[in-house]
């Protein structure tokens, strides 16, 4: 029985983990978000309505599943709060549903001046991220100096944590940025007083996740971003701040051999938010059609996405360094219509295709296209394979081949229903 699963998007984010999670959900008893910050960004449709999660687990739409975030989050109290907020007027109360580790470091203000103020300098590189204040805060993480939300609940070690922080952050704003200060008192009552709207969901999330596994109850382990964002295997320094697939055990608390099988997502065509390398990047026609049919918009930033063909080179790596057993394809019924559709098999290069997946330094290359017939008879709305056209077919069996694994489900559209299931896991 696959009992521990996880699910992560292949490409650069945004490729539909939301709707999979929803799809699997009747067979699932917990889901669990391991790393990240509020710069993810899951939609769902819930009852005809629009919900976009960046913190909680989008599983949290399932009243018998119990949702987790784990210690390799970093969490933002006010993005918490508000999103918790939305998730009750659409679910009602998630407060028996919801446990979040104490052992989370936390999204402080002077993070997010620190990002926006590095985004917004002309001697720095612009990596395009969010401005939330996600890396500056895993930066703090990793420098040993992070405030968790278990300091949250003792005063004298948070007023010291605290007065730490802005001794080094308020040096940084004045005299790397002209920028005012930061009052630590302020910043100290603020904390306090989330610390009491928090306290109902703190709880000992490796404790109850190891009591789920022990009686046999079904885990999914949710990622954000996607893994060419991974601060490790992506395309550095384009990324994100956190590890995909290897930020599970460390996220969580488990074992890495308690993951029974891993679904790894991609659309039929990759986009990309922000800066950094797009190899298959379309700058003509056709990248507006998929822009425009696709609904290519940021869910969390609302900048419009880049879009380009799908990239078969990186799509095999990632399979193979993030263990994928099955491939779930969304989007297919975005290239409905068109007379080819591309995949790019590999690049030309100077360097070899082994440097390049060691450095992911892809800047410079030009993808070698595999050119096939597209198809006028839409897949849109299909729940049989059967059904789809036989160009669809051979779309389909052409990303099997390149990625090495099944695709085991089709995503046709955007509602629940618009799914094609060729195996259950």
């Amino acid at each position: 029985m696959n009992q521990n699963i996880s699910l992560l998007g292949l490409q650069w984010g945004d490729e539909g983990k939301g709707k999979v999670v929803d799809n699997l959900a009747n067979d699932l008893d917990a889901a669990v978000r391991y790393q990240g910050g509020h710069n993810a960004g899951h939609t769902l449709i819930v009852d005809g309505k629009k919900i976009v999660f960046h913190l909680l687990p989008s599983a949290i739409c399932h009243e018998n599943i119990k949702c987790y975030i784990g210690r390799g989050v970093v969490v933002s109290l006010e993005a918490l709060f508000s999103e918790i907020k939305e998730a009750k007027e659409v679910l009602g109360n998630i407060e028996d549903r919801l446990t979040i580790s104490p052992a989370c470091s936390l999204i402080q203000p002077y993070h997010i001046k620190l990002d926006q103020l590095r985004e917004l300098s002309n001697n720095l590189t612009k990596i395009g991220t969010t401005g939330r204040g996600i890396g500056t805060s895993y930066e703090d993480k990793v420098g040993r100096r992070s405030i968790r939300i278990t300091d949250l609940y003792n005063e004298t070690k948070l007023k010291d944590k605290l007065e730490q922080s802005l001794e080094f952050y308020n040096s940084i704003f004045q005299h790397s940025f002209a920028s005012p200060k930061i009052e630590v008192n302020e910043l100290f009552d603020i904390n306090l007083q989330q610390a009491e709207e928090l306290k109902p969901y703190v709880g000992n999330v490796i404790e109850e996740i190891r009591n789920l596994q022990q009686t046999g109850k079904k885990i999914l382990y949710e990622g954000a971003q996607g893994a060419l964002l991974d601060v490790s295997l992506g395309t550095y320094p384009f990324v994100t701040s956190s590890n995909l697939i290897g930020g599970i055990p460390a996220g969580t608390g488990i074992s890495p051999s308690d993951i029974d099988y891993t679904i790894g997502i991609t659309k039929a065509y990759t986009t990309r938010v922000g800066e950094g390398p797009f190899p298959t990047e379309l700058f003509d026609e056709t990248g507006q059609y998929l822009a425009e049919k696709g609904g290519e918009v940021g869910a969390t930033t609302g900048r419009p996405r880049r879009c380009g063909w799908l990239d078969g080179f990186l799509l095999s790596n990632m399979v193979k360094v993030s263990g994928v057993d099955g491939l779930c394809l969304t989007k297919i019924d975005v290239l409905d219509g068109l007379e080819k559709v591309k995949i790019s098999t590999d690049y030309i290069s100077h360097a070899t295709p082994s440097t390049l997946i060691e450095t992911m330094d892809i800047e410079e290359v030009k993808p070698n296209y595999l050119e096939l017939d597209g198809w006028s008879e839409p897949t849109s709305g299909k729940t049989n394979y059967e059904d789809l056209n036989e160009n669809a077919k051979l779309f389909v069996d052409k990303i099997e081949e390149i990625a090495g694994v099944p695709v085991i489900m089709i995503s046709t559209g955007p509602k629940r229903e618009d799914t094609i299931i060729r195996e259950k896991i």
